[in-house]
C-alpha cells in the first residue's frame, strides 16, 4: 500500500513535493488556503537563475534597508515597526553581510540551484509541463558607468569563485542585442545559464498533471491544529476535517513561520512583499528576460504579454497594491525600455517572498518530529529552487541517498527544539 503524505502548501513548492513524492510511490494530498498555483507562485516574473549564487546579505542591501524609511519610493524599503523579530531578523542579517558568509552560502546555494537547472531541463521534455519555457538566459542591464563597474567587480567573483560566468555586452551593441532597449545604456551580462518561463502556466499545468495521476489538491482549507503522540504527528485538523498521513510536508512559503513555531521549531522567516504589472506586449517588446540591476526592476516577456516586477517591503502581510508602487516600476523600466508596458494592464499583484536571514532555503525534517518536513525559506527563487527542494524531499522521506547535501538548508541550524511535549499534545494554529 502507498505511504500516504499531506503537504501543507500550494505553491511552487509543494507542487514539486507532490510531483517527486507522486513519482516515488506515494499517495499525496496537497492542501492550500487558498488556490493552488496562487500567493507568490502566481505573479512572480518567473527567472529561473542559476546564476545567482550569492546571498542577499551584504553591505549594500543593509545600507539600504537602514535608510529605507526616509524614502517611501526606496526599492528595498523597511516600514517603520517595531517588532522584535523584525529587529532579531534584521540583526542576523546584518552579522552575516561579509565575505565568508558569501562564500559558505553561495557554495549551497550553487548546489541546489544546479539541480533544479537539471530538474527542469527533464521535465520540460514532456509538452504536458508548457509554461513558455525559454532557456536563453537572463540579461542584466545597466544604466551608467558606475553600475557596470561593481557589476564587473560582482561578476569577475562568480566567475572566479564558483565558475558563474556572463558574456559581456557593450552598451552599443544592446539595441542591436534587443531592439526594445533605449540606445545610450552602459551595457549588460548575459548569463547564458539561466532561463524564463510563465510561472502561472508552470503551477496550473504541473498541478493538472498531476492531478490526472491521482494526486490530490485541496484549496480553500486553512490548517487549524496539528496533534502530535510521542514525536510524530497523528493528523491535522482543517477546516474541511481531519487529515491522516505518513508524512507531513510543510510548504507554507511566508506563512511558514507561525506553523513551525506551533511544531516546536523556530525558523526566522519575514514576508518580503513584492509586486509586478502585467500588461499586453508593447511595441517593441523585449525579446529577452531582463532585470535592471540599479533600479531593481525586472521584465519578462511573454507570448500575450509582458510583466515588470520587483520591490522588497518588510511590511507585514499587507495586501495593498499601492498605485505608486506599480508607477515606479513603470518609471523604473522606462529608463532602459522604448515602451515599458502595452495598452492594457492585464494584471497588478503583490505576494510575499518567505526571507530567510542567511539567504538559504529551509528544508528538511522539524527537529523532534519523526515524520515531518519544512520546505520553505526560498526567498526570491522559489520559482528556481523548487525542482531540486522537491526531489530533496521525497529523497528525505523515502530515506534515499539525496541528490545534494542537504545540510546547509536544515532547519536545525536556527535553533534546538523548543516546548517539547513528552506525551500527547493538541498544536492549535488559528
Amino acid at each position: 500500500m502507498a505511504e500516504r503524505v499531506a503537504i501543507i502548501g500550494g505553491g511552487i513548492v509543494g507542487i514539486a513535493c507532490a510531483h517527486y513524492l507522486s513519482r516515488a510511490g506515494c499517495a499525496v494530498t496537497v492542501i492550500d488556503q487558498d488556490r493552488i498555483g496562487s500567493g507568490c507562485s502566481h505573479g512572480n516574473c518567473g527567472h529561473i537563475c542559476a546564476s545567482h549564487v550569492l546571498p542577499l546579505n551584504e553591505p549594500a542591501n543593509l545600507l539600504a534597508a537602514l535608510r529605507s524609511p526616509f524614502n517611501p519610493r526606496a526599492p528595498f524599503r523597511v516600514r517603520p515597526q517595531w517588532r522584535p523579530a523584525l529587529l532579531r531578523w534584521f540583526w542576523e542579517f546584518a552579522r552575516r553581510c561579509n565575505h565568508r558568509h558569501a562564500l559558505s552560502a553561495g557554495s549551497a546555494m550553487k548546489s541546489i540551484l544546479d539541480a533544479s537547472i537539471r530538474e527542469y531541463q527533464g521535465l520540460f521534455q514532456a509538452p504536458e509541463f508548457e509554461a513558455e519555457w525559454q532557456p536563453v538566459g537572463l540579461l542584466y542591464v545597466l544604466r551608467s558607468g558606475r553600475g557596470m563597474r561593481r557589476f564587473a567587480a560582482q561578476d569577475a567573483m562568480l566567475r572566479d569563485t564558483f565558475g558563474v560566468a556572463a558574456t559581456r555586452i557593450p552598451g552599443s551593441e544592446l539595441p542591436d542585442f534587443d531592439p526594445a532597449l533605449r540606445p545610450g545604456l552602459a551595457g549588460g551580462f548575459l548569463y547564458e545559464g539561466d532561463a524564463f518561463l510563465r510561472p502561472d502556466a508552470l503551477t496550473a499545468n504541473w498541478s493538472g498533471w498531476l492531478r490526472s495521476r491521482g494526486v490530490r489538491f485541496v484549496e480553500g482549507c486553512r490548517v487549524q491544529g496539528v496533534e502530535t503522540k510521542t514525536g510524530k504527528i497523528t493528523r491535522l485538523l482543517t477546516e474541511k476535517g481531519e487529515v491522516t498521513a505518513r508524512h507531513y510536508v510543510f510548504a507554507s512559503g511566508a506563512w511558514s513561520t507561525a506553523v513551525a513555531a506551533k511544531l516546536g521549531c523556530a525558523i526566522p522567516i519575514e514576508p518580503g512583499k513584492g509586486y509586478s504589472i502585467t500588461t499586453n506586449r508593447p511595441q517593441p517588446c523585449p525579446r529577452q528576460a531582463m532585470l535592471f540591476a540599479e533600479h531593481r526592476v525586472a521584465a519578462t516577456p511573454f507570448k500575450d504579454g509582458l510583466r515588470l516586477g520587483s520591490m522588497m517591503e518588510f511590511a507585514g502581510f499587507d495586501a495593498s497594491v499601492p498605485t505608486r508602487r506599480i508607477r515606479q516600476l513603470i518609471d523604473s523600466a522606462r529608463h532602459y525600455l522604448h515602451e515599458p508596458v502595452g495598452g492594457e494592464v492585464l494584471e497588478t499583484w503583490c505576494g510575499w517572498r518567505p526571507m530567510t536571514w542567511d539567504s538559504l532555503p529551509i528544508i528538511g525534517a522539524v527537529p523532534g518530529l519523526a515524520n515531518a518536513v519544512l520546505a520553505t525559506g526560498h526567498h526570491m527563487l522559489g520559482m528556481t529552487m523548487a525542482p531540486a527542494t522537491g526531489r530533496l524531499v521525497a529523497e528525505m522521506i523515502s530515506e534515499k541517498t539525496t541528490h545534494i547535501d542537504p545540510t546547509p538548508f536544515s532547519p536545525a541550524r536556527f535553533s534546538r527544539m523548543r516546548d517539547q511535549v513528552p506525551g500527547g499534545s493538541r498544536i492549535g494554529l488559528s
